[in-house]
């Protein structure tokens, strides 16, 4: 099967399928619900459901169709639909992945305005360092040359470093660049080694691993619900999560499933992955026939304790990381006001 890189925004995403849930709820064939939602559709949206409104005329299923499109649609929405075509639910399953692409984004929103104030922080902590180095540190460094003034440690360095950016601009913008596109293709090629990396940090690995299985439970919930197989759903659930320990145990688990064992045993099987209160939720799941349930209501209680988290964090960093910079700042202008005192000094003696 062809596909085709394509993608959407996650609000076009909400509204295409917003739309399509409605108008098939109202009793509308799902073709002439694709031919009035395509009077009004521009750019990749329009793209997506011309290739839907040929494929349904060639008879396949809106599934198939969704498949074409790897990074507007993934394996879970495209096996939740593949189901609910199935079992005559499409629009009720459209629903459901539209609220729960809703609260896909909004997690996202609270993860990036979480890091925004320390990754703004940064960029401006580098751009007055730069400027430091760069206008004000030759100037000093060209006074001080001329002077019988001993320099101190700090300030030697913070010259020779500036002589060094000046003396090797070009070099070091091409050194720069070429790093850049390094992080970018090992993104790309091995995305996985990068992030475990990044995710094996102590203050992002808890909260990594809470994500993940906000994730995990969440797709758990809704694939269950479509009817999928247990096997099957933490097969397709394997592919949210970004830790390797953790894809590892949903992976373990479902061999353990597979040869008739409980998903909360193997969940249980390596301690400080899954929390203890979530596997006995999925226990009581399993024994009582509500997995589906057990699964939404951790996922409503992991969202509740990463917002948690996320704000804590936050309310942490933002003192941390204004000290940081304070005592960054604060300390190269010592290095440059150092010697004029010491200077000063010698003059009064």
């Amino acid at each position: 099967m062809k596909t085709y890189s394509l993608s959407l925004t996650g609000k076009e995403k909400i509204t295409l399928l917003s739309n399509l849930a409605t108008m098939l709820a109202a009793g509308i064939p799902i073709l002439e619900s694709v031919d009035s939602l395509l009077e009004e559709s521009k750019g990749n949206q329009k793209k997506v459901l011309e290739m839907l409104r040929d494929d349904l005329i060639a008879g396949n299923q809106v599934s198939a169709s969704f498949a074409k499109f790897p990074k507007v649609f993934d394996k879970v929405t495209v096996n939740l639909m593949k189901a609910s075509e199935e079992a005559g639910t499409l629009e009720t399953t459209l629903k459901d992945i539209k609220k729960n692409l809703r609260e896909e984004m909004e997690f996202a929103d609270k993860v990036k305005s979480a890091m925004t104030y320390p990754a703004f922080v940064m960029v401006v902590f580098a751009g007055v360092f730069l400027t430091i180095l760069t206008f004000v540190v030759p100037k000093i460094s060209t006074v001080f040359s001329r002077l019988p003034v001993t320099l101190p440690l700090a300030t030697k360095i913070m010259i020779g470093m500036s002589n060094f950016m000046i003396a090797y601009t070009f070099p070091l913008i091409i050194g720069i660049i070429l790093f850049l596109v390094f992080i970018f293709f090992l993104y790309k090629t091995q995305r996985q080694f990068l992030f475990s990396i990044l995710f094996s940090l102590p203050v992002l690995s808890g909260l990594i691993r809470d994500i993940d299985l906000t994730r995990f439970t969440r797709s758990m919930s809704l694939l269950l619900n479509s009817g999928l197989p247990i096997a099957e759903a933490l097969e397709l659930s394997q592919e949210v999560v970004v830790k390797k320990e953790v894809s590892d145990l949903i992976r373990k688990s479902k061999e353990m499933v597979i040869s008739g064992k409980e998903l909360s045993l193997g969940l249980r099987s390596k301690k400080g992955v899954f929390p203890g209160m979530m596997v006995k939720l999925i226990e009581v799941g399993e024994k009582s026939g509500t997995l589906a349930q057990s699964m939404a209501d951790t996922s409503e209680y992991l969202d509740y304790q990463v917002s948690k988290s996320l704000k804590t964090t936050t309310a942490l960093l933002e003192p941390i990381m204004l000290v940081l910079v304070g005592l960054g700042i604060g300390g190269m202008m010592m290095a440059i006001i150092a010697p004029i005192y010491g200077l000063i000094g010698q003059v009064g003696g």
